[in-house]
């Protein structure tokens, strides 16, 4: 199996971390925290990215399939600087409106269809008749 990880590793990016991402997060990586759903989250040590705005670099190490929707609201404040203070430092708790994560469902059977879609079920409402087909005359 650690063959299979490592030919991963070398030729995916969409599965966890490549071998780059795995050497720059050695040399220059601080380790921030670990989300519930065990996706790593790290900020840059030493420079600024840019001096005038101050931001400091910021990266997410996925577990398993790369998909941004797997990232929690409260780590992805951090990811955006919305936030300063990652959730791992502080005592973060979700707000009522905030819904539980949800993966992707778009491309299964559980995506969101609405009604009149070709791809939901039933039949499509009738036309109205307030439609007036273009003629050029």
């Amino acid at each position: 199996m650690a063959l299979k990880d490592t030919l991963l590793r070398i030729f995916t990016w969409w599965n966890g971390q490549t071998v780059s991402v795995a050497v720059d997060t050695a040399r220059s990586g601080i380790f921030v925290g670990e989300d519930e759903l065990g996706n790593k989250y790290y900020k840059a040590q030493g420079a600024l990215i840019d001096r005038s705005v101050g931001s400091e670099r910021r990266w997410v190490v996925y577990n398993g399939y790369a998909d941004a929707s797997k990232v929690p609201p409260g780590w992805r404040g951090w990811l955006c600087h919305n936030v300063d203070v990652a959730p791992s430092e502080e005592q973060y708790t979700p707000k009522p409106w905030q819904k539980p994560h949800v993966e992707n469902q778009t491309g299964t059977v559980n995506a969101y269809r609405p009604q009149g879609s070709q791809l939901s079920w039933g039949s499509r409402p009738a036309a109205t008749g307030d439609y007036a087909p273009w003629s050029p005359e």
